[in-house]
């Protein structure tokens, strides 16, 4: 599934080509999405101007007058910038022709995503109305992550993944975070101390602003805005390593499911 890092990178490669352009038509080809598109989706966007393009959590939202075209990439979809000549693929869904020429092509093979339009403020919108803070934002340090994990005992790789918590830390990146903090996934939330979160939170951080540098990870289908492949994939200390040599002491690298995904960790630098 694309994480945080794949979204942003998505939405940093489009919005150069967005922001400020009037939308010409749509074109849906498949409305059997997560959510069936609105059939009045063409009528609706026909002639709006797009004034912005942001990621929320896992989302991406294109800001227009009077509401915002909301988008989730699903499992395996991608959201890139294509020609008019180009034609089409067997899971290319929906386009978005604008003005300036460029077309916004919407890609889902197991349609899991979702393309909707939005008319009261994003923040507002079911989908977001209880979501946690961002990773990369200020709100998200020790502080926040020790009050919320208190007499938790949920372990605390899913705690760090749960989007009421925290957005977007998908399970890529909270298996990195958590070796990179020598913090073992199964750990209970409620027993990890203030000072391990301190550790964990920089960790989370930096691991993310890496995979938006490197754009994205690659495993098997996510490509970014412009088509291109993501390359942190090449940075994986523990994910999709079982057996391997740690990195960092040379032990076995272990692997185990936690709520039906699988988990990477090394026994005798993560405790």
């Amino acid at each position: 599934m694309p994480e945080l890092p794949e979204v942003e990178t998505t939405c940093r490669g489009i919005k150069k080509y967005l922001v400020s352009q009037t939308i010409a038509d749509v074109i849906v080809r498949n409305a059997r999405l997560r959510y069936i598109v609105d059939q009045n989706l063409k009528k609706i966007l026909a002639g709006l101007v797009i004034r912005e393009v942001f990621r929320k959590g896992k989302y991406i939202i294109l800001l227009c007058q009077g509401g915002a075209i909301v988008i989730h990439l699903g499992m395996s979809g991608s959201l890139r910038l294509s020609s008019l000549q180009e034609k089409p693929g067997l899971h290319d869904h929906i386009d978005v022709l604008l003005t300036n020429g460029c077309c916004l092509r919407y890609c889902d093979p197991r349609r899991f995503g979702l393309f909707m339009w939005v008319e009261e403020p994003v923040e507002q919108h079911k989908l977001f109305s209880r979501m946690g803070v961002e990773p990369l934002s200020e709100q998200f340090d020790a502080d926040y992550l020790y009050v919320r994990s208190r007499r938790r005992t949920l372990a605390i790789k899913p705690f760090i993944m749960n989007n009421q918590v925290v957005l977007g830390v998908g399970n890529i990146y909270a298996s990195e975070s958590l070796f990179r903090a020598g913090i073992h996934p199964l750990r209970a939330a409620g027993r990890t101390s203030k000072q391990r979160y301190h550790i964990l939170v920089d960790e989370v951080k930096k691991v993310l602003k890496e995979a938006i540098s490197a754009g994205g990870t690659t495993l098997r289908d996510f490509v970014g805005g412009d088509g291109k492949p993501g390359y942190f994939k090449f940075a994986l200390r523990v994910y999709g390593r079982e057996g391997a040599p740690c990195l960092r002491c040379a032990h076995p690298i272990k692997s185990c499911r936690q709520g039906g995904r699988a988990t990477f960790y090394c026994t005798k630098c993560q405790r």
